[in-house]
């Protein structure tokens, strides 16, 4: 429920902001007065969008309290009944568009990602899980049209994966992805067991944003070592001949980022150094938050590894997110790549997190 006095209170500050762009001190500082004008065009949108959304809530109550009435018209109850189911098939869009509105973008959603999923407990299970997972993000980004590299690879003995390390270029693809990681959890027989009994295996999953241009993340050469080894990845038998496989190791965080996938040694070391750049950028705004207390990811998207966000349990067909208490019996589907509904649900359960938070600190 958003509150008519929280938008009050932006109300009067865009009224203070309009007032303060007048001010010719303001116009001669281009860095302040350009973030001014930012924040005047968020605070226009958002009471634009606010307008929409309480005129609409008036208009229900109106026409509710129409319909309640004994004593009204049978033909003015017919138009009023008519307005309610308009009003209630709209209210919902209206209602979203401001919660966006509400939320400055996170300013990573437009970047790519990469993902890494390990094999947990469980043994070879777990490799074979890992690489059903694997399977089930390739496929939901080819859906979206995005494109996956893999980084590097080890695979497990069974077909699976110890690890797998990819990219994900496409638009918007960490904020559809960002809500994977965590450990996910999987219940079922195992090809290799003979008398049918169900285990329980795990393998987690960590998404990261890429680095670019913004970030300034520069690593002095002294301050890292590169070691060179023959690829044993996917790549194919021709990957193997050469030593093309790269490993970094960030000397004063102990982070290490490989790359085996590319015959090209250069390509290697390339793709390394972004995994590692992208691992330091998420080192270093994690120092800063523990330092600060101030924690910018939400409790389903913190990006903790040892969190059990998920169990997926094959023999009822199910699979359960325990971040929201969501559950579906179509288990078959979501592991094709069917997860958007609940990438969705996420997002909006996400959206309702961070506008409590928002709310909670204009009141504060």
């Amino acid at each position: 429920m958003i509150e008519k006095s929280y938008i009050d209170r932006l109300a009067s500050k865009l009224n203070e902001l309009e007032a303060g762009l007048s001010n010719p001190e303001l116009a001669a500082n281009p860095r302040k007065f350009r973030e001014a004008t930012k924040e005047h065009f968020r605070l226009r949108k958002i009471l634009d969008k606010a307008d929409i959304y309480f005129r609409m809530t008036r208009d229900l109550d109106e026409q509710r309290a129409l319909l309640a009435a004994d004593d009204a018209d049978p033909d003015l109850k017919a138009l009023a009944a008519e307005e309610v189911a308009g009003l209630e098939k709209a209210f919902p869009a209206a209602e979203k568009d401001l919660q966006e509105a509400l939320l400055p973008p996170d300013p990573n959603d437009d970047r790519n990602v990469i993902m890494e999923i390990r094999a947990g407990t469980g043994g070879d299970e777990a490799g074979l899980f890992a690489g059903d997972l694997f399977r089930m993000y390739n496929r939901f980004c080819d859906e979206r049209g995005w494109k996956i590299s893999i980084i590097d690879a080890s695979p497990s003995s069974l077909g699976g994966f110890k690890e797998m390390v990819f990219s994900v270029t496409g638009a918007q693809a960490y904020k559809y992805l960002k809500y994977e990681s965590g450990c996910h959890r999987v219940q079922r027989v195992p090809a290799t067991e003979a008398s049918g009994r169900i285990h329980t295996s795990a393998a987690t999953v960590f998404v990261l944003p890429e680095v670019d241009e913004v970030d300034d993340i520069e690593i002095p050469p002294n301050e890292i070592r590169v070691d060179i080894f023959c690829s044993s990845g996917p790549g194919g038998q021709g990957v193997n001949t050469t030593y093309s496989a790269i490993r970094i190791t960030h000397l004063p965080t102990g982070l290490v980022a490989q790359s085996q996938d590319e015959r090209s040694q250069h390509r290697n070391k390339e793709k390394a150094l972004n995994v590692l750049k992208a691992r330091l950028r998420d080192f270093q705004i994690r120092q800063e938050e523990e330092k600060s207390g101030n924690m910018r990811r939400t409790q389903i998207g913190s990006g903790d590894r040892s969190e059990k966000i998920r169990t997926y349990n094959f023999p009822q067909n199910r699979l359960t997110d325990h971040r929201i208490n969501y559950t579906i019996y179509t288990l078959n589907r979501f592991m094709e790549g069917e997860i958007n509904g609940l990438i969705q649900t996420l997002q909006d359960h996400d959206m309702e997190l961070r506008i409590q938070k928002e709310m909670a600190s204009e009141k504060g």
